[in-house]
């Protein structure tokens, strides 16, 4: 009987080991941190090893009867625990395995406050969550400003932790007249970069520069899967927004941001409280604290799982 009995533990200990094989392999797929998972295992196998070798001397010298049932299925149990640790950690991927790149954003914007006021906490939200953000602004801005503009857009992205910010020179106010030049400056962009998600202004944009970087954006995004348009303060009533993204946390960090832009500060859509009631409003609508809104051109399903 209890020969029986011992038999019937080992078949379910046999079976236990395949399903934490089986569990194991399952971790190491979905954990975010596999490393971990590798060297928790050799660990487990350090200890089970002199574990096993304890359990079956102390139960061939000095138990007898159930105990020395329970100590002997013990031991068989670290035996098996730890070749399925062992194995486990020999089909774990290898430690030079190439890490996957992370997710790519290119923000257009026609002027160098366009982004920041746009989709300033996005950017800030999505660098923190570890994307590689580049900003591409298509004009200097020298009609609406000085000649400290792309100074203060280039500190403005280093602020956010933008990984690039380019300022290019095409005529302030008279973008329309670029659109193919413009085109081909973006298209470069989508090249080099192989961004996940550009971002760009909306159509639905009283600004003539605005809607000549929407227009040029989406000829030289035609092949690309997912484009969003942010809202900026000369959006008109007709925008429209669907996606939202929760930017709660960030709407100060947008306004300092924003504030880096000190030749631009006598405009009224500059000013915190200005921001905050526009982060407020589109929250209300995504349901939550503060959201920025976006209308999209179109989203790769995908995409939606990684947008945080």
């Amino acid at each position: 009987m209890v020969l029986f009995a011992h038999t019937l533990l080992c078949f379910a200990l046999l079976g236990a080991a395949s399903g934490a094989l089986l569990s194991a392999r399952w971790l190491r797929r979905h954990t975010t941190h596999p490393d971990v998972v590798r060297r928790t295992a050799f660990v487990s196998a350090l200890l089970l090893v002199p574990a096993a070798t304890i359990c079956t001397v102390w139960h061939h010298s000095t138990l007898t009867g159930p105990a020395s049932v329970a100590i002997q299925v013990l031991g068989w149990a670290s035996i098996i625990l730890l070749l399925v640790v062992v194995r486990g950690t020999m089909i774990a991927p290898p430690d030079d395995e190439e890490a996957p790149r992370p997710r790519r954003v290119l923000a257009v914007g026609a002027h160098p406050d366009d982004l920041e006021l746009g989709c300033g906490a996005t950017l800030a939200r999505w660098i923190d969550a570890g994307y590689e953000v580049h900003g591409l602004v298509m004009s200097n801005g020298e009609r609406g400003g000085t000649g400290v503009r792309p100074a203060e857009a280039r500190s403005a992205g280093n602020f956010l932790g933008a990984q690039s910010v380019t300022v290019l020179n095409f005529p302030d106010t008279r973008l329309a007249d670029s659109s193919s030049d413009m085109v081909v400056a973006i298209e470069e962009h989508v090249s080099r970069l192989q961004p996940d998600i550009i971002l760009t202004h909306s159509s639905n944009d009283s600004h003539q520069d605005h809607k000549a970087v929407h227009l040029a954006t989406l000829r030289a995004a035609r092949f690309h899967t997912t484009l969003l348009c942010y809202e900026s303060p000369s959006a008109t009533t007709r925008f429209r927004p669907t996606v939202f993204v929760d930017v709660g946390g960030y709407v100060d960090v947008k306004v300092l941001a924003i504030a880096t832009h000190r030749d631009q500060s006598d405009k009224p859509y500059m000013t915190g409280e200005r921001i905050r009631a526009t982060a407020s409003y589109r929250g209300g609508q995504a349901k939550v604290r503060h959201a920025e809104g976006y209308e999209p051109v179109r989203v790769l399903a995908s995409m939606t799982t990684v947008l945080p």
